[in-house]
């Protein structure tokens, strides 16, 4: 596994190197992030971790910047931010999961292995069931192309997008939120649970609609898809 770590703390890269050697893990460490956006952009990398503030380019920058050539390679964002608001930022502009420093190496390896294994899996998968079609929607897997009754919903990020595909595909199913966490984030529960209740709201804004929420709340459980009107 071929691994970019922009992060300009050398300590914090000297911790992670050590962990990735025992792993076998490749890792390249950069500590500006204009060098590690062009880096990013220019090779083919496993997976991309980003710490959230760097000097040149900030790391929720190349990530938004690495999203829009719809690279889909896996990111980590490194942050010592551990506000609500700050880590829905993060998800919301195309990172796959983040880890809040300080942070256990262990850890950081729980997710490494957790978002790879997903990202292998989606791309083993693909030609398997590319089209899922709905009462209301209509989601090409391939394409990452989200139709509801028909018009397009352009702006979902990539995680909403494979919670939509999830949910779609067991429609009237309740799961709790760690079982939501195991089955799209890919890793057991680590303490962020609410990061399902973030991304459900989201897409309940973006998809949504008077009497039709689609995503419900069972309380004391967890959620479910459902298309009929309340």
């Amino acid at each position: 596994m071929k691994v970019l770590v922009v992060e300009d703390n050398e300590n914090v890269c000297s911790m992670i190197d050590m962990f990735f050697i025992k792993e076998g893990i490749e890792g390249v460490f950069i500590h500006d992030g204009n060098e590690g956006y062009e880096r990013a952009i220019t090779e083919d990398w496993d997976l991309i971790i980003l710490d959230w503030m760097l000097p040149g380019m900030d790391g929720v920058t190349i990530c938004r910047k690495i999203r829009e050539t719809k690279n889909m390679v896996p990111i980590i964002m490194l942050t010592a931010k551990d506000s609500e608001s700050d880590q829905v930022l993060g998800l919301e502009i195309g990172a796959d999961d983040y880890v809040t420093k300080p942070f256990s190496p262990l850890t950081l390896m729980a997710r490494i292995k957790a978002v790879t294994r997903r990202a292998n899996h989606r791309n083993q998968s693909q030609g398997q069931m590319e089209l899922i079609e709905t009462n209301h929607f209509k989601i090409n897997k391939e394409t990452r192309e989200v139709f509801l009754d028909g018009e397009a919903i352009p702006d979902l990020t990539p995680k909403e997008f494979d919670l939509l595909v999830f949910f779609a595909q067991h429609p009237r199913q309740v799961f709790t939120r760690e079982q939501i966490l195991d089955r799209v984030w890919g890793y057991q529960y680590y303490g962020d649970e609410r990061t399902v209740d973030v991304h459900i709201k989201r897409l309940r804004k973006k998809i949504g609609r008077e009497k039709q929420p689609f995503f419900h709340t069972i309380w004391g459980v967890g959620y479910k898809f459902d298309e009929m009107v309340e």
